[in-house]
């Protein structure tokens, strides 16, 4: 077959075309574009510039070259995408830069960078004017090397080729085939035949949807529809948008939903792949510092590293759950106190893991060699590209807008493109998303570094954004043999209404298509149950969901509220169960809460981001801890009792130093400034209760933290009891564990005081039981009758750091008796089943309101309150207790 060449758009032609001629064993045909052309005839070793080696050529030459006015912007973000944009512009347009520099500044930097560019590239690898400036020397070679020639698919040329174009017409037989679509007035200038077709008649239908979410769902299930129906095969199927960024995440998602191959002819997201997100996971590293949830998200994306696979199965577990591990320092810390048995397999992998973190905690400087560590395959190339595209420093968002190719072929698969792209690569069945005003067509744009006033847009973009969607538009429907949608959405994303595009005037009503509309062609199976109540309330999920949210609108009491089966093994194994204060205050508050939290496990997840500052609890367990070292340094020596305020400031200053160091290893901390505010605080409290003395307690010696009921020891002081004997309330079945913030104890052992120390704001009346709040002076001062005899004389109280008030328990026996009539009751009412809302459900304390109905403590628990009362009886007595 005698040689001949076809030229086509963009690769998705090329990739057609070439399956075309295969299958009709047209042998001697090439297919390419129009830079592949020029390349191929200018011989040799010459090649267009692509994407990727202008970037690298711009990354290298910007910081070293001089560039006049734009000096000041060269490092910034965005700038090599820019520039990239820029001379890409100016070379189709065959403007000479270097000739016009002297016209204006800008053009000046222009043409430097420029020259500084090409000096980076290849000798071989070529611009536009200089392809064709060498094609056109061999010209006389093109019969043998191309033969005839066939331009199919394009509605326009870029100057920069056109006079290769008019040069080939006078040594080879050349022809134009526009097909349907319009003749570019330039031309007939030269001496091209030109053939044209008719115009295609396809079906065009107009529909509207709410939103650009739902035009991709309505474009799925007519995606489906074809294919069920058999209309259609993919490859004669295309969805394609003036700009397809609004579309791309719905379409990515919707498709993998609906099991569909969907090619995106323009790329897809970089971070949308696996590959991508652990690209994106080093870059997070790379750009705000190496911390443990980052290490964990880059160790589960990137096993196959050969730093990663140093370490042995289950490493992560030498990682101390709540610490943040966001400092260098902290893990040479975490690394130093670790030893051959803190490692899953016995053996000491620390060496290993310190070149892990020092690789980690290079910085944007090193972001190439951690890449190259790190990283392998399709990840490993995505973190070239995108370091190519932009600083190191910026790494995490231009991999944010980096894109790769499709590994679908779009030969046998829906395609997902452009309108540019559909237009020199027709489909039978079209659907075209966007048609609303100010989208299709655009407006026009200005060059990010040319303005219009340096050189007129008509120059360089003869064919302007918006005159290009108008020509796109008129060319898909000229060219879509069968059935053509145009779709628009009547809202955005956020609800504000949006106008019709002015392209659709010519073509009548649309079709109005409501949201909730079930579909005649469900794209996938959610779709299906989605679109068919009937059908998905069939299902059992559906029928639980829904009577679960009938039972929360009614008033009264039912299997959803917490009604379960009387005497329950569950319910009776969490009752037997050794109690802390905590635990029964849970009970007596919020039964629903505690049965969540003892019989389920449920708890509410933390966050792995740093606080802007330390919660409630938090506090008072730092103040708790740095109060028990203190405690400890100082009974040590002299004893708390004996020492004066400058030894108990130095002690709680040593106490305080080895706490902080502790938590700064293994929690989540607030910002440096607000974490140090909090260590003073917690030394100003600490100072205060120890520097508080009763002198009613001669020879008193003093313990803190002390466990009971089986509670471990936290540190190798004695202790004045055995920690392991039992602590049972009597009458209520319950038996208590915990530790005592502070026990005193006089020297002839007669009397013994127990301090609770509370780092809250003081109540400002006296309380006794406050509605079952308020249970750990009582309990834990029968904890010390219990241990220590009863003829032992002991005072209980409750301790405010913040006033330094004292609030003595008064009648301890009483108010025992009282709490353990309460406990008993509460006992009685939950293994009869009853584990109902208390009045700390859905309060703002209430760590498990998560799986409360929405707002519930102003609709659902105001709604269930009183059946809930009725139903528990003379249990809610506590509720009301001073």
């Amino acid at each position: 077959m005698a040689r001949s060449t076809l030229v086509v758009q963009d690769h998705l032609a090329v990739r057609a075309s070439r399956l075309a001629a295969a299958r009709r064993q047209q042998h001697g045909l090439q297919v390419m574009t129009v830079d592949q052309l020029a390349a191929r005839l200018a011989g040799g070793f010459t090649r267009p510039i692509d994407v990727e080696s202008l970037r690298g050529a711009l990354k290298a030459a910007l910081p070293t070259t001089p560039i006049g006015e734009l000096e000041s912007i060269k490092s910034l973000p965005g700038m090599i995408d820019a520039a990239a944009g820029t001379l890409q512009r100016a070379w189709r347009a065959d403007i000479d830069l270097a000739a016009r520099a002297a016209d204006h500044p800008r053009l000046d930097a222009v043409a430097r960078l420029e020259a500084a560019v090409l000096a980076q590239l290849p000798p071989g690898m070529m611009r536009p004017a200089d392809l064709v400036a060498a094609a056109v020397r061999r010209i006389a070679h093109a019969p043998a090397v191309l033969g005839r020639v066939e331009i199919a698919g394009l509605t326009d040329l870029d100057p920069c080729w056109r006079p290769m174009l008019f040069a080939l017409a006078q040594h080879v037989e050349l022809q134009w085939s526009a097909g349907p679509r319009a003749m570019p007035k330039w031309l007939y200038a030269g001496a091209v035949a030109v053939s044209q077709t008719a115009c295609a008649t396809p079906t065009v239908t107009g529909v509207s949807a709410a939103t650009p979410y739902h035009e991709a769902i309505e474009a799925m299930r007519w995606v489906r529809s074809l294919l069920a129906s058999g209309q259609a095969v993919p490859s004669e199927i295309a969805i394609a948008s003036a700009s397809t960024t609004d579309y791309d995440d719905f379409l990515l998602t919707l498709s993998a939903d609906a099991n569909l191959d969907l090619h995106f002819v323009h790329g897809i997201r970089s971070v949308a792949t696996r590959d991508g997100q652990a690209a994106a996971a080093l870059a997070q590293i790379v750009v705000r510092g190496l911390s443990q949830s980052r290490l964990r998200r880059l160790a589960s994306l990137c096993r196959d590293s050969a730093l990663f696979e140093a370490l042995p199965k289950g490493w992560m577990r030498i990682m101390p759950p709540d610490a943040p591990l966001s400092s260098l320092h902290a893990w040479e810390r975490l690394l130093a106190r670790l030893s051959a048995k803190d490692w899953p397999d016995g053996h000491d992998h620390g060496a290993a893991m310190r070149a892990l973190v020092e690789r980690l905690t290079g910085g944007p400087d090193a972001a190439p060699e951690i890449g190259e560590a790190m990283l392998r395959g399709r990840a490993l190339a995505i973190w070239r590209s995108a370091l190519l595209a932009g600083p190191a420093t910026s790494i995490d968002i231009t991999l944010e807008s980096s894109r790769q190719s499709d590994e679908h072929d779009p030969c046998v698969s829906v395609a997902w493109m452009p309108a540019s792209a559909l237009a020199g690569s027709p489909r039978r069945f079209v659907r075209l998303l966007g048609l609303n005003a100010s989208r299709w067509p655009r407006s026009n744009a200005e060059d990010a570094l040319v303005p219009e006033h340096i050189i007129p847009a008509a120059e360089f973009n003869p064919l302007h954004v918006s005159a290009a969607d108008r020509l796109d538009f008129e060319t898909i429907l000229a060219t879509t043999a069968s059935e053509a949608v145009l779709s628009r959405a009547r809202r955005n994303g956020d609800g504000r209404q949006l106008g019709r595009s002015p392209l659709l005037n010519a073509y009548g009503a649309e079709t109005f298509l409501g949201r909730y509309t079930a579909p005649v062609h469900a794209f996938s199976e959610t779709d299906r149950l989605m679109g068919r109540p009937a059908e998905f309330r069939s299902l059992p999920q559906a029928a639980s969901a829904r009577a679960c949210w009938n039972d929360w609108q009614r008033a009264e009491i039912t299997a959803h509220d917490g009604l379960v089966r009387a005497d329950h093994p569950l319910v009776l194994a969490i009752l037997t169960r050794t109690q802390s204060a905590s635990s029964l205050r849970r009970l007596l508050r919020n039964p629903l809460g505690y049965l969540w939290l003892y019989a389920f496990g449920w708890r509410e997840q933390e966050s792995d981001a740093e606080p802007l500052m330390l919660d409630a609890p938090s506090v008072g367990n730092l103040v708790h801890e740095v109060l028990d070292l203190a405690l400890r340094d100082l009974e040590r020596a002299n004893g708390v009792a004996k020492s004066d305020a400058e030894t108990i400031a130095a002690a709680v200053e040593r106490a305080a130093t080895t706490v902080a160091a502790q938590w700064e290893n293994e929690c989540a901390l607030p910002p440096g400034v607000i974490w140090r505010r909090t260590l003073d605080d917690t030394r100003s409290m600490a100072r205060v209760a120890l520097g508080w003395h009763d002198d009613t307690l001669p020879g008193a010696r003093a313990w803190g933290e002390v466990p009971f009921g089986g509670s471990a020891p936290k540190s190798d002081a004695d202790l004045p009891w055995d920690a392991q004997a039992t602590v049972s309330i009597p009458d209520t079945g319950f038996n208590i564990a915990g530790y005592i913030d502070r026990l005193d104890i006089a020297g002839d052992g007669t009397r013994a005081r127990v301090r609770d120390y509370k780092s809250g704001q003081t109540p400002k009346e006296t309380i006794q039981v406050d509605g079952g709040r308020e249970l750990q002076r009582c309990l834990y001062a029968f904890a010390v009758k219990v241990l220590l005899g009863d003829d032992v004389s002991i005072s209980a109280s409750l301790f405010y750091l913040r006033d330094a008030k004292n609030l003595v328990l008064e009648n301890a026996d009483a108010v025992l008796d009282e709490i353990a009539g309460h406990l008993k009751a509460a006992r009685e009412s939950f293994a009869a089943g009853a584990a109902l809302p208390g009045p700390d459900a859905g309060s703002n304390t209430d760590d498990l309101a998560f799986a409360l109905p929405a707002n519930a403590s102003a609709t659902y628990c105001k709604r269930k309150t009183p059946a809930a009362i009725e139903r528990l009886g003379e249990f809610t007595a506590v509720w009301e207790a001073e």
